[in-house]
């Protein structure tokens, strides 16, 4: 963390990294390409469809999620030199930087070194992280005789903050206090999670666009699985695609040529890894800002070309989405009967345990916060004292403190979600986390912008406090109704336009969307309830007929297997050949 002198890769291996970077680009930028066409045709339609009726009458909050700055000494247990205590501090895009000195920060210098928090993992159990480190390097396990016991963790520290990630060095850290330490633990956690999901949040095209190429770049090298490879910036997510394409050789090649033993070997291991990073990302970056002039030239050219024709092209995409469904109708019903029927109550359960509880915990710290101004407009009418309350109650969901009691709901179903790894191949448990946890913040931010303009509507200043306290009720009432409507939208899934295999790939969507709907509202037990999934709205062909079936086509027609491994998930039906869909 102190910096290294130099970077432990020599000229080939660094020449390597390029040119690997390289190929990655050359091959998912062609993916990245097409994807921004259907991106931009389904923005379109959607604009110029039908509006479908708001599944809630929230306001949306104007502001945007953001990182809570933080700023405080901490011991550094690890790096160059050992133990000592620089200026941490935690900046609004969720870097972290550090200062040797309290003056060098306020002055505005440079700090002397900086991380993204993207993709790391935040331990605070000194036992947990030595045995995660431990795991690192398996074959020397137990072997700490030649090891400096002080700078490999040996001595128990009190108050410690460990941020581990899978492709770069760890940063060791303690604080003062367990005030201190609950206050960094609060802030980094918060971090990591806005970081690594900024573009899942963003609703720009090209967002949406990228991580389709991405999903659709991993199935053609063979990967069908889920997993959080997507967490963090466009840049970040294609090196870590090439982190875990390059993780086995790289392990295999240099892993038993490490100097050290047990921890102190790990420890160098996790150093390779962070310069392999950082070559990999310094690539990916200048890949992607090469290719940003082009991309730019070409959402503007899609959408004059779109918009103009964008009814012939949904009529017809809707055209070949039919003649497709006509013909793996029978083989895709007997795949999903016999591999998805059977899974999805229990998939569906563990999903929707994960959101409600957290929107109970939404529900509860919302009803607080309602009840607390209504008292204390019954008890204390002062105007500073109100406008103090509100401007607390308008800063709800950015408060670290109050918003943890929602967060933890969603942390606390990390290890439900990890049972759906060994049936499924499914990997994803964090992006899960961190999608609750979102959502968790968004419903918050939107109803208390909902409370605060009603408030403001009905409140006059010829009411007395009474009646003041009686007309924000009947607000508070009617914006805890809302709230309920939101639980099928977290299952949200979007649909590829253009290309042969994209309409293909929504032909089978919307069969699994139509049995998810269902299930959903089975397991939810209330015909009342809205369940409709965002994706459902982006389909733009007709679906009724989709579970019409003779017993014929329900006999005839099987699903083969695509060759790979058994703990990845394998794609239901062989798609097309694959090819442009032209008008």
């Amino acid at each position: 963390m102190g910096g290294r002198p130099s970077s432990p890769l020599d000229k080939q291996q660094q020449q390597h990294l390029r040119g690997q970077v390289d190929i990655l680009m050359r091959n998912f930028l062609p993916c990245y390409r097409g994807q921004l066409a259907a991106s931009i045709l389904r923005q379109i339609s959607r604009e110029l469809g039908p509006q479908e009726p708001a599944g809630s009458q929230l306001l949306r909050s104007k502001k945007l999620p953001r990182v809570r700055e933080h700023r405080g000494p901490l011991t550094q247990l690890r790096g160059h030199p050992p133990r000592w205590q620089p200026i941490c501090v935690l900046r609004g895009d969720g870097r972290l930087e550090w200062f040797s000195h309290k003056e060098e920060y306020e002055n505005g210098g440079h700090p002397l070194g900086s991380t993204a928090l993207t993709g790391y993992t935040l331990l605070t159990s000194q036992r947990e992280y030595l045995r995660l480190l431990d795991a690192l390097c398996p074959d020397s396990l137990g072997d700490h005789t030649q090891e400096e016991p002080d700078s490999l963790l040996e001595v128990p520290v009190s108050f410690p903050l460990f941020l581990q990630h899978p492709f770069r060095q760890h940063l060791c850290f303690s604080a003062a206090t367990r005030e201190a330490q609950h206050a960094w633990r609060l802030a980094l956690q918060g971090g990591i999670r806005l970081r690594g999901t900024v573009l899942q949040r963003s609703q720009a095209p090209a967002a949406r666009a990228f991580l389709d190429a991405v999903r659709l770049y991993r199935q053609h090298q063979g990967h069908f699985g889920d997993d959080d490879v997507t967490l963090g910036s466009d840049a970040e997510v294609l090196t870590a695609v090439l982190m875990r394409e390059q993780l086995p050789a790289l392990r295999a090649q240099t892993l038993p040529g490490l100097r050290g033993s047990g921890r102190a070997r790990a420890w160098a291991w996790t150093e390779l890894l962070d310069a392999v990073h950082a070559a990999v990302l310094a690539g990916a970056s200048a890949g992607l800002r090469a290719f940003q002039p082009e991309k730019d030239e070409l959402l503007a050219s899609l959408e004059k070309t779109i918009r103009p024709d964008v009814d012939h092209l949904l009529r017809q995409r809707a055209r070949v989405a039919g003649r497709l469904r006509t013909d793996i109708r029978g083989p895709l019903e007997s795949c999903l009967r016999r591999e998805v029927d059977p899974q999805l109550p229990r998939v569906v359960q563990t999903l929707l345990r994960t959101v409600e509880a957290s929107l109970q915990a939404v529900r509860t710290l919302l009803a607080q916060g309602m009840d607390r101004l209504s008292r204390r407009l019954r008890q204390s009418p002062s105007g500073t004292r109100l406008r103090r309350e509100v401007y607390s109650f308008g800063e709800m969901p950015w408060d670290l403190a109050l918003m943890q009691t929602c967060y933890r709901e969603a942390e606390w179903s990390h290890g439900r979600l990890g049972q759906l790894a060994a049936p499924f191949g499914f990997l994803g448990m964090q992006s899960l986390v961190f999608g609750a946890q979102d959502l968790a913040q968004q419903l918050i931010a939107d109803a208390v912008a909902t409370f605060l303009q009603l408030a403001d509507q009905c409140l006059t200043m010829a009411l007395n406090c009474d009646q003041a306290a009686q007309r924000l009720e009947r607000v508070r009432g009617r914006v805890l109704k809302e709230l309920p409507e939101f639980e099928g939208d977290v299952l949200a899934m979007g649909s590829q336009a253009l290309t042969t295999e994209g309409i293909y790939e929504d032909v089978i969507r919307g069969c699994l969307l139509q049995r998810i709907d269902r299930e959903l509202k089975k397991t939810l037990g209330a015909n009342d309830v809205s369940c409709t999934l965002d994706g459902c709205l982006e389909v733009p062909w007709e679906q009724e007929g989709a579970d019409e079936e003779t017993e014929a086509e329900r006999e005839e027609g099987t699903c083969p297997r695509q060759p790979g491994s058994g703990a990845q998930i394998q794609p239901l039906c062989p798609p097309p050949s694959q090819g442009t869909f032209q008008s």
